[in-house]
């Protein structure tokens, strides 16, 4: 569980194609899957085996550390769902480890598990701030709302203005020289994660009115 605070802008040293992986479905296509070693002192210096480390908001799986850096195997359905697919050697990204236990939760719950990719529409520079538009897949644009939480490549964001197919931030200075939002363009992907919590809402709601369906269909059988 990440908390979306950044704690470092970390590098891409070098990213190892490791083939084709087996089809996620039978009779499906071959999809690849890659080694990233990436660089980021602050995020390594008590890291090992088995960690976890968010990249861009998606948490990866720490293979081994050496020298402020760290390997992870990323799987094809992590390269399909989010945009790490396009990283390459030299690209920056936010790093950020899990939140400990008794700590400050400085953003919102975050899981580091990617919903989808949106595109960076527009950025409007201000005097302290920026606003930057960001386009989103229909079927998650039910989960945003004015004031709410989202995460934009592991970033803690609360959202500006919420449209059918899009949504806008405001970055302070901070997140903008300390993330990879500040180097971010119009037409670049961002990963998306959504608050949990609406999900697991909706979801509720979806059975409690299928409860209430099958109530109501065996009352009309007892008849």
């Amino acid at each position: 569980m990440f908390t979306g605070i950044v704690e470092e802008l970390g590098e891409v040293v070098a990213v190892e194609n490791l083939g084709d992986a087996p089809p996620a479905t039978a009779g499906g296509a071959p999809s690849r899957s890659a080694r990233f070693r990436l660089r980021g002192p602050v995020v390594t210096e008590d890291a090992k085996h088995g960690d976890s480390i968010a990249v861009n908001g998606v948490c990866l799986t720490v293979v081994d550390t050496a020298d402020g850096e760290f390997t992870a195997d990323v799987m094809a359905e992590t390269l399909n769902r989010s945009s790490l697919g396009v990283l390459a050697a030299g690209s920056r990204v936010n790093l950020e480890r899990p939140m400990a236990l008794g700590g400050r939760l400085g953003g919102h719950l975050v899981q580091g598990h990617v919903d989808g990719t949106g595109t960076i529409v527009e950025r409007i520079p201000g005097e302290h701030w920026e606003i930057v538009k960001v386009a989103l897949p229909a079927a998650l644009s039910r989960y945003v709302v004015e004031k709410g939480s989202i995460t934009v490549d592991g970033v803690s964001l609360t959202v500006v203005d919420a449209g059918d197919d899009y949504f806008t931030i405001s970055l302070i200075p901070t997140t903008l020289d300390l993330t990879t939002l500040g180097i971010k363009k119009a037409g670049d992907p961002v990963n998306l994660e959504v608050d949990v919590l609406a999900k697991y809402v909706e979801r509720l709601l979806g059975r409690g009115s299928a409860d209430l369906q099958d109530l109501e269909e065996i009352k009309e059988m007892e008849r």
